[in-house]
């Protein structure tokens, strides 16, 4: 027996009014309920951080995918695109975590990524986490294959967008800046 999630739902539940015993211990009994529930989806949560793949990407966006309801990222990896989804969007942890996300569109982040099994032969790339770890700014060669991609895989399309833009050729871009280029694209 854990006491302290007893003693922790005792302070929760406040003093004991004289007279008022038996209401006040099924008071704390439901919250040491509850917390030894919240503990235990806690202990869960940490065992899929502590498995979870972890890579750094530029967040690009932030929709939902209409088939399963779930948020899916649009990240940019040193190795390209990359997508990957969050929980339904009808539940709590989906919502929290497509809020997180868009919050974060434009910035670097941490990624926490597990698979979750769908059927036997196929599993989907899913965020345990997201960390803010910087600002918009994207190195030359991730932002030139951003607008590569947007141009279709078209080499000219995209230099053509790249120049219009005032680009640099090496260091970094501003998501401003990369903007301006991919809105010549549309």
């Amino acid at each position: 027996m854990d006491y302290s999630l007893v003693t922790a739902a005792a302070q929760a539940a406040g003093p004991c009014p004289p007279g008022d015993e038996a209401a006040w211990g099924r008071r704390v009994q439901g919250l040491a309920v509850d917390l030894h529930m919240v503990a235990h989806q806690v202990a869960q949560d940490v065992a899929r951080l502590e498995h979870a793949a972890k890579f750094t990407a530029f967040l690009e966006k932030v929709e939902i995918e209409e088939s399963s309801r779930r948020g899916l990222l649009k990240l940019r990896t040193s190795d390209g695109p990359e997508e990957i989804r969050t929980e339904q969007q009808e539940t709590d942890r989906g919502r929290a975590m497509i809020e997180r996300a868009r919050s974060l569109v434009g910035r670097w982040v941490l990624v926490y990524r597990y698979n979750e099994t769908v059927d036997r032969q196929k599993s989907v790339r899913m965020v345990a986490h997201l960390l803010d770890v910087g600002e918009g700014v994207l190195h030359v060669n991730i932002a030139k294959s951003i607008v590569l991609d947007d141009a279709g895989q078209s080499p000219d399309r995209a230099k053509a967008a790249w120049d219009a833009a005032g680009l640099p050729e090496h260091g970094t871009v501003t998501v401003e800046d990369l903007d301006r280029a991919r809105a010549t694209l549309r």
